[in-house]
């Protein structure tokens, strides 16, 4: 990967879309929800405090993470691959 975030943010690779619903229906593209979920590929060095220190990022390089919907509204493509870059704050919680 040759890309790296600056400061307190995160490159994400966002998880599979459903290919079918709950229910078994198969979904067409156009009804597919982008999932919440996806794996960290990329961290910064870390928030810089109003005290002039480094905070280092609480999530790590291959942690699975959730986001809201409309978190990352920057997306990239690297290597031919999409990929969300999001502040560290747009993230709720770490899939353990």
């Amino acid at each position: 990967m040759n890309i790296r975030p600056l400061y307190d943010r995160v490159v994400v690779r966002r998880k599979e879309e459903e290919e079918t619903s709950a229910g078994g229906i198969v979904l067409p593209g156009s009804a597919k929800e982008k999932p919440n979920q996806g794996e960290i590929v990329a961290v910064g060095d870390g928030k810089v405090l109003d005290s002039g220190e480094q905070r280092a990022l609480t999530v790590k390089v291959g942690d699975t993470v959730v986001f809201g919907q409309y978190a990352g509204s920057n997306t990239i493509e690297v290597d031919g691959e999409e990929l969300i870059l999001m502040s560290e704050s747009e993230i709720f919680a770490v899939v353990e």
